[in-house]
């Protein structure tokens, strides 16, 4: 049997369920009816409302968009990586053996996902939203600070249609043009489409992610970046 002692220290809170732990770091390679996607689910909604409540009271000089690309910044994929690393969530993780074979507990896409689980965990065990919020803020600590001190780019989706709104030009259309892989380990490629230019493709292991790397392929096309 698992001992999630050391992870509850470092995540700040102390299960009194511990299969709700154990659910929160269950990956769907193992189960395709019990893992942690549900949890996911819960959790990535409780966190952008925990980051967003911050940075509108302790940010009152910051407009909307600017606020929305830092809650940007602050939960996307590499962000909440980078934290379930400092946690040590991938040595806790239960994968199937594909995902074991080829280092799925390293995979930033599984971590954050672990991550935003974990949260929606919490809350259920706890049923406070005041505890999931000490915790998230512990989880950030000084991060929350410094990214206003930092420059954020909108995301490349979002640069591309004001581009193309300046221009005057048509919307861009997206399209799924093939997914490989197994359920668990997708790739998703993507077709990106304006007037007047051939189509470009994006790779990534969500259609999201597709999409953005559609549209960076495209910006750099144009010439934009």
């Amino acid at each position: 049997m698992v001992n999630y002692q050391r992870l509850m220290n470092a995540l700040g809170y102390q299960f009194k369920d511990e299969k709700l732990i154990k659910l929160a770091l269950t990956h769907r390679s193992v189960s395709g009816n019990h893992n942690n996607e549900r949890l996911e689910f819960l959790g990535d909604s409780i966190l952008g409302m925990i980051v967003a409540d911050y940075l509108y009271h302790h940010f009152p000089q910051e407009k909307e968009g600017r606020l929305t690309r830092l809650r940007a910044n602050l939960v996307k994929q590499d962000s909440l990586a980078i934290m379930a690393r400092e946690l040590k969530i991938g040595d806790y993780l239960s994968l199937g053996a594909g995902e074991l074979k080829s280092g799925g507990f390293r995979r930033d896409s599984i971590l954050a996902d672990a991550l935003e689980a974990l949260l929606g965990a919490i809350y259920l065990d706890s049923g406070q939203m005041a505890i999931c919020r000490d915790c998230v803020l512990g989880w950030y600590g000084a991060r929350l600070q410094e990214v206003a001190a930092e420059p954020v780019l909108k995301d490349p989706k979002s640069r591309l249609q004001e581009y193309l709104q300046a221009q005057h030009l048509a919307l861009p259309l997206y399209a799924v043009s093939e997914v490989l892989g197994e359920d668990h380990n997708q790739t998703f490629q993507v077709q990106c489409t304006i007037e007047q230019y051939p189509p470009v493709q994006g790779i990534g292991s969500s259609r999201r992610h597709a999409e953005q790397a559609a549209a960076t392929a495209l910006l750099k096309l144009l010439g934009v970046e």
